[in-house]
């Protein structure tokens, strides 16, 4: 006499049961819209954490478009200084990205919806598209040093703007963070374009 197990229902013949199976190609509606927020107990109100939202997504977009920078010079640097550079523009692109997902996470945390697909944050950045291929090493370097002004100015003005609405923890991860990220990489970016003789002085 065969046992059977109370509750299970007797597996179809050609198919797995369907605690073993995953449930493929699924498809629905977005459960919240992009520039929406949820209410999260925060203690911050409705316009404080949609306008901090607005401000974090533009510098999450640009930042993200500041990595793709990043490991795309890193690929294609060359010359003399070929293996420094490329340590050093990996090493930059590695704490771009873990600004990306600090900003991403404090528009989560506020109830927003963080720009996550390279697309949208392509339409969203400031920062421009470089070419194709591949420019001389002193441009990529400069395309570099522009992005990281361009982030650094809007995210002091986001800092100070969203301080001023009561929003302390997203002004401090802007200058904490952004900022001072970005103004170390500038220092060590802006130095390798000094016109400096190697063996005279």
């Amino acid at each position: 006499m065969e046992s059977t197990i109370t509750g299970s229902a007797p597996a179809r013949p050609g198919h797995a049961p369907s605690g073993g199976q995953p449930l493929l190609h699924q498809k629905g509606a977005e459960v919240q819209a992009f520039g929406t927020l949820k209410q999260l107990p925060i203690g911050l109100g409705h316009d404080t954490r949609m306008y901090a939202c607005q401000r974090l997504n533009r510098v999450l977009a640009d930042t993200q478009m500041l990595y793709g920078l990043y490991k795309k010079h890193h690929w294609l640097m060359r010359g003399a200084t070929f293996h420094s550079l490329h340590l050093m523009l990996d090493q930059h692109a590695e704490a771009q990205l873990a600004l990306v997902d600090a900003l991403a996470e404090r528009v989560q945390s506020l109830g927003g919806v963080a720009v996550g697909d390279p697309r949208h944050a392509a339409e969203l950045t400031a920062i421009p598209r470089p070419p194709n291929g591949v420019e001389p090493v002193p441009v990529m370097l400069s395309r570099l040093l522009d992005a990281h002004e361009r982030i650094l100015v809007d995210a002091r003005d986001a800092a100070a703007r969203i301080s001023a609405e009561g929003d302390e923890g997203s002004n401090d991860l802007l200058v904490s963070q952004v900022v001072r990220t970005g103004e170390a990489q500038v220092w060590f970016l802006a130095e390798h374009l000094v016109d400096t003789p190697l063996v005279r002085g």
